[in-house]
């Protein structure tokens, strides 16, 4: 046998084996690797499930925050409806306006766990603070309503109350129109008379004299019995018209002016009276000191500015 012949299945042997020997490296190696891709897919699988899990904490927690400053943002409005302000309302909105430019600016995996916990226990801390603002208002309307329908229930009987203030004010004003006319002062018993220039007194029948022989002329009467009218001073006015429609008067012989409906007239004397319900009377006497005119005369009495009764007398 040839020794040559031995030596060369050897070497195609070890060729074989160190061919296995590669292959199975290269085989573990693959598996080895396979297995990292394995493990790195997995983690970049669970990190992408954490990234999407906080992202969606982050805007779960955003939309909260949203809510919250809508919330808040409706109380200072209800507030403000009612005509009230509340300036720590006003802080609660900027303190979430803050949170909420925090939460924006943060990215899915950078919010943390511990900022998780810290946002959400400020908003259940806001959210309790809203309850009770929420009831707060709920009660201020209710104690409004409650004072509206008082203040109209007072309104009411205020326009009530003045509606029967103004019966009786117009009642006692009608009263007093009536006690007023009812009081007023009659005249009775009107006579005239003239004197003479040698002071003798005649008195006609018909109330016609010469004029010529008129120095005076004198007018009595009575004052008619009122029960309503007070017992007190009454002044009391002749006056006398000429046939134009003048009154005689003269200053120096008692003379003046009063109003009477409201406008200022002339009357030719005045007396004070002390007014007892004894139907008193009284007297004018008057001297024009000229020349009487000729016509119809008219004599009118009058107390305090009304007419007490008129009559007339002739000069022919």
């Amino acid at each position: 046998m040839n020794p040559n012949d031995t030596t060369e299945p050897r070497s195609n042997n070890s060729r074989v084996l160190l061919w296995v020997a590669l292959v199975l490296v290269l085989l573990g190696i693959n598996g080895v690797l396979f297995y990292l891709n394995q493990q790195k897919g997995q983690k970049n699988e669970d990190l992408t499930t954490e990234v999407k899990a906080k992202d969606s904490k982050l805007q779960e927690q955003i939309k909260q925050y949203e809510a919250l400053k809508a919330d808040f943002e409706r109380q200072s409005q209800e507030l403000q409806a009612l005509g009230l302000s509340n300036d720590s309302l006003e802080a609660k909105i900027a303190i979430v306006n803050a949170d909420l430019l925090k939460l924006r600016s943060f990215k899915a995996n950078s919010f943390s766990l511990a900022q998780q916990k810290m946002f959400k226990q400020r908003a259940l801390n806001l959210e309790g603070q809203l309850r009770k603002k929420d009831a707060d208002i709920a009660q201020l309307k209710k104690d409004n309503e409650t004072l509206y329908t008082e203040t109209n229930s007072l309104k009411e009987r205020q326009n009530r109350l003045t509606d029967t203030i103004s019966t009786i004010v117009r009642a006692n004003e009608d009263l007093t129109a009536k006690v007023g006319v009812a009081s007023r002062l009659q005249s009775e018993n009107i006579k005239i008379a003239i004197i003479t220039s040698k002071n003798k007194e005649k008195v006609d029948e018909k109330d016609e004299y010469n004029v010529k022989k008129v120095e005076k002329v004198k007018v009595t009467f009575n004052l008619a019995r009122n029960d309503v009218s007070p017992k007190e001073t009454k002044a009391i006015y002749l006056r006398i018209l000429e046939p134009d429609g003048a009154a005689l008067y003269n200053l120096s012989t008692g003379g003046g002016s009063f109003m009477v409906d409201g406008q200022e007239s002339f009357y030719t004397q005045k007396q004070d009276v002390v007014y007892d319900n004894s139907k008193q009377k009284l007297e004018f006497v008057y001297a024009k000191g000229s020349e009487y005119k000729k016509g119809r005369h008219t004599v009118e009495l009058y107390e305090s500015g009304q007419l007490m009764g008129k009559a007339n007398f002739t000069l022919k």
